[in-house]
C-alpha cells in the first residue's frame, strides 16, 4: 500500500509552483524568458511484506528485502505513482513471521522507491528516439511519449521513416532521430503491470518543438521587443520637441 508522503525531486529540472505561474508569464511574454522544462520525480514511500525464501538469509535482512523488492516493483507502472524506478531504501521489520509448511519468512517493510509521474499539461524536454508514418516517439524520463504528425506543426509533414526524419513542407524544418524538442503533455494513460503506460504530448504551441525552433521564435520575439521600444522611444521623442 502506498503512504500519503511524496518527497518532490527537482533532479535536472525547476519545478514550477502555482505561485509562479504569473511571474513566469509576465517574464515569458515581456522579457522573453523561457522556464526551463522541468519532469516531475518524486521519492515515494510504501509499505509492503516480502517473502524471504531460506536462500535469500545468506545476506542480511535488508539487502535480501531490498533485492526482493526490487525484483517486485522496479519498472512497473502505477496509476497511483507512475513508473516506478528504482528502489532507494527498504527499513524491514527484523520480526517476521513463519507459515506452516513454508521455509520462509514473511516480513513487513516500509521502503522508498524513485518515481516518475507525468503530469497533464507539464512541459517537457526529450529526445526523439523513433520516427514511424504517423509521427514520432520522444524519450521522456524513464519512458517514450508518442508526438503525433498532427501535433508537430501547422505545416504540411512529410514522414521519411527509412531516413528518420519527418519534414515540413513550408518552413522545411525537420525532426530526426536525436532531435532535442520542447512539448507539452496532453494525454496520460496508466495502466497495471510494465509496458501498459502511453503518453501524448504536443509541440503546436509558442516556444514548442525543436530546440533550435525555439530558439528562432526567441530571436523574432526578441526582435520584435526591440523595434517596437525603439518605435516608442523616437514617439516620446518628437512629443517632447512639440
Amino acid at each position: 500500500m502506498l503512504s500519503l508522503k511524496l518527497q518532490t525531486l527537482q533532479s535536472n529540472a525547476k519545478f514550477l509552483q502555482e505561485d509562479d505561474e504569473d511571474s513566469l508569464r509576465h517574464k515569458v511574454h515581456n522579457d522573453l524568458f523561457i522556464k526551463s522544462a522541468w519532469i516531475m520525480f518524486a521519492i515515494v514511500h510504501m509499505s509492503d511484506v516480502v517473502r524471504i525464501p531460506p536462500n535469500r538469509l545468506t545476506h542480511t535482512l535488508n539487502d535480501a528485502a531490498i533485492q526482493i523488492l526490487k525484483e517486485k516493483y522496479e519498472s512497473m507502472i502505477s496509476p497511483e505513482v507512475g513508473y516506478v524506478i528504482m528502489i532507494t531504501d527498504a527499513d524491514p521489520s527484523s520480526v517476521g513471521k513463519l507459515v506452516a509448511g513454508d521455509g520462509a519468512t514473511y516480513h513487513k517493510v516500509t521502503f522508498k522507491a524513485l518515481a516518475f509521474y507525468p503530469k497533464l499539461q507539464e512541459i517537457i524536454e526529450g529526445e526523439v528516439v523513433e520516427i514511424t508514418d504517423f509521427g514520432a516517439f520522444v524519450r521522456i524520463g524513464p519512458t517514450d511519449a508518442l508526438l503525433h504528425l498532427s501535433q508537430i506543426t501547422d505545416d504540411y509533414l512529410k514522414s521519411d521513416v527509412k531516413q528518420g526524419v519527418i519534414v515540413a513542407n513550408q518552413t522545411a524544418r525537420s525532426l530526426k532521430i536525436g532531435s532535442k524538442i520542447r512539448a507539452r503533455i496532453t494525454a496520460v494513460s496508466l495502466g497495471k503491470g510494465a509496458g501498459m503506460g502511453k503518453i501524448g504530448i504536443t509541440c503546436r504551441q509558442p516556444f514548442l518543438g525543436a530546440v533550435e525552433w525555439v530558439a528562432e521564435e526567441i530571436k523574432k520575439a526578441k526582435g520584435g521587443g526591440e523595434q517596437q521600444q525603439s518605435a516608442a522611444g523616437k514617439e516620446r521623442k518628437g512629443a517632447d520637441k512639440k
